[in-house]
């Protein structure tokens, strides 16, 4: 090893990444190799995670990859060449600047097919193609890359988890394969040996002693508004509530620090290895746990394979089975697993009274508005789910009834960062696109609430349904159009829907979900009456009803721990 990199390994282990910086931006241009050009990017965004530094970066790993090609280095710099892409696209997608990363993302694409071979025998590099591809609206390559990396004995943890979380936007899977893959995931965690962690006990106190688990308590992530609904709201007489947080530093906002206010305790556990983690939760002496993750978001599933406290609890997060054998109970109500089908989900299943969540609602004055039907004189679809929920299934129903109601109009939004115009071509193959409209994502929360105010009915994807936007969508006085499911994962709209007493809006299949949207247009009368029933009845129905909700949900842990 030369005296440089002896050096700059050096610097790099000491976090000098400024003085790397320095050192490789005064050598001459042809002394720079693949290496110090993916290390020069590497440093700058371990100094700064700007917009601009990622730009910068960028430039460094493309020149790193273009210089030798297809050595270690360049594959290396290839990698985070996609990976800070895809956090540019990520940061531009929320200032509607976009299509300054459009370019890159086709770039992307075309590095992948000259280097197909190296992309499968390296599975960093396809799980930063799979970050592309989940962007580029293509879960059935997503699933496809994922699968590569799960079949492998070397395989990753998440690779698995996500392979199977990503299975619920499309229809591959019953929910008896759900179980079966859930259940080998759980064979692949980790169990650390006994003598390493703290003997586990419940509480000693009084209060019941809860502790819930997340990397998502930040400003406008769906979580936070289901959580709040039981912390305004539980007996501190009898309860106690801890937060172990798992988001980076950088992440925490002014919704985490409220989150703080409501609890006994908040801790970030982000950094802490898994058997710190564990001890840590073990001394605390949690006597109930709730994930609020499963498969998704920053989880940290080997930690409940290790049992943090006596009863552990999924709920809220993730809409499916853990296959955790020491996850014993997962959250839900009765129109989203019915008795007859307890058997295909891991945990035991504890049923809400109503609703399996309640929304805290919005500090946003609620107005009733006309149907923007009257006005227009045609009739306004519209969904604001993630883009990668709208599969092709969807596409070619939707597609239909915009075919069928004359003049019709859907407006789409994404709050998920998505390439716009990859999902624009699948509505241009159906011969619909001049029907669609594909609305900005808004900084603002009250501007995104605001534009519900343009739709007459929203529509439900599936199998995969909205949750968060159905209920912004309900607070906002737009009726939910959906279909009945197989699954937890893919009935939540019709328990959302039963909840509202709007059974005429939960279809029986695809043709009666056409055929239910073609017939809004035709009785317009019956449109309002929806609309109106959403907006009079929404805050006083599960849906909203905070204190009810918070009153079930504790009795119910209650009721375990007794």
């Amino acid at each position: 090893m030369s005296q440089l990199s002896l050096k700059l390994k050096k610097l790099y282990e000491e976090k000098k990444y400024k003085e790397i910086i320095n050192i490789i931006n005064e050598l001459d241009d042809i002394n720079l190799n693949s290496g110090l050009l993916n290390l020069l990017g590497v440093c700058k965004m371990q100094h700064n995670n700007s917009a601009e530094t990622l730009k910068s970066a960028i430039q460094d790993f493309r020149k790193a990859y273009l210089r030798e090609k297809k050595t270690q280095n360049s594959l290396n710099a290839l990698k985070n060449f996609i990976n800070a892409s895809i956090d540019l696209f990520d940061i531009e997608f929320k200032s509607n600047e976009v299509n300054l990363t459009d370019n890159i993302l086709k770039e992307i694409f075309s590095y992948f097919k000259d280097n197909k071979d190296y992309f499968e025998k390296n599975d960093e590099l396809t799980r930063a193609l799979v970050r592309a591809l989940v962007r580029n609206v293509d879960i059935e390559k997503v699933i496809y890359y994922l699968n590569q990396i799960a079949e492998k004995k070397t395989s990753s943890i998440d690779a698995l988890a996500s392979y199977i979380y990503y299975q619920s936007f499309i229809y591959n899977w019953d929910q008896k394969s759900f179980l079966e893959y859930s259940q080998i995931l759980d064979q692949k965690l980790i169990t650390f040996p006994q003598n390493k962690l703290v003997e586990i006990s419940g509480s000693d106190r009084k209060k019941i002693n809860i502790g819930f688990h997340s990397a998502d308590i930040r400003s406008r992530h769906s979580v936070t508004h289901f959580l709040k609904t039981v912390l305004y709201n539980f007996d501190k007489n009898k309860f106690n509530i801890n937060i172990y947080l798992g988001c980076k530093k950088h992440q925490e906002d002014a919704t985490t620090q409220e989150f703080r206010n409501y609890v006994d305790k908040m801790i970030n556990i982000v950094n802490m290895s898994d058997v710190d983690v564990i001890n840590l939760i073990r001394n605390d002496k949690i006597d109930i746990l709730i994930d609020l993750m499963g498969l998704i978001s920053n989880h940290r599933l080997s930690l409940y394979k290790n049992r943090l406290a006596p009863t552990q609890i999924t709920w809220c997060g993730f809409q499916n089975t853990t296959g955790i054998k020491e996850m014993d109970y997962i959250i839900v109500d009765k129109n989203l697993i019915f008795e007859d089908e307890e058997k295909l989900y891991s945990e035991k299943i504890l049923y809400m009274e109503d609703i399996w969540n309640c929304h805290c609602g919005f500090d946003i004055p609620r107005l009733q508005t006309l149907a923007p039907i009257a006005k227009n004189k045609f009739i306004t679809f519209g969904s604001f789910n993630n883009y990668n929920k709208i599969n092709d299934r969807v596409i070619k129903v939707w597609s239909k009834i915009l075919k069928k109601v004359k003049n019709s109009k859907l407006i789409l939004k994404s709050s998920n960062a998505s390439f716009r115009s990859a999902m624009a071509e699948k509505f241009s193959k159906n011969d619909v696109i001049n029907s669609v409209e594909f609305l900005s994502y808004k900084e603002n929360f009250e501007d995104h609430l605001n534009q519900y105010k343009k739709i007459d009915i929203a529509l439900d994807t599936f199998p995969y349904n909205g949750v968060t936007t159905s209920f912004e969508a309900i607070w906002m006085g737009v009726p939910v159009l959906t279909m009945k499911g197989f699954n937890y994962n893919s009935r939540s709209g019709e328990s959302i829907n039963k909840n509202l007493n709007l059974q005429e809006l939960i279809a029986e299949n695809e043709n009666d979900y056409i055929d239910i949207a073609v017939s809004l247009e035709k009785n317009v009368e019956n449109l309002k009456k929806l609309r109106n029933l959403v907006f009079d009845n929404a805050l006083s129905s599960p849906l909203f009803d905070q204190k009810k909700f918070s009153n079930q949900f504790f009795k119910s842990l209650e009721k375990i721990y007794n």
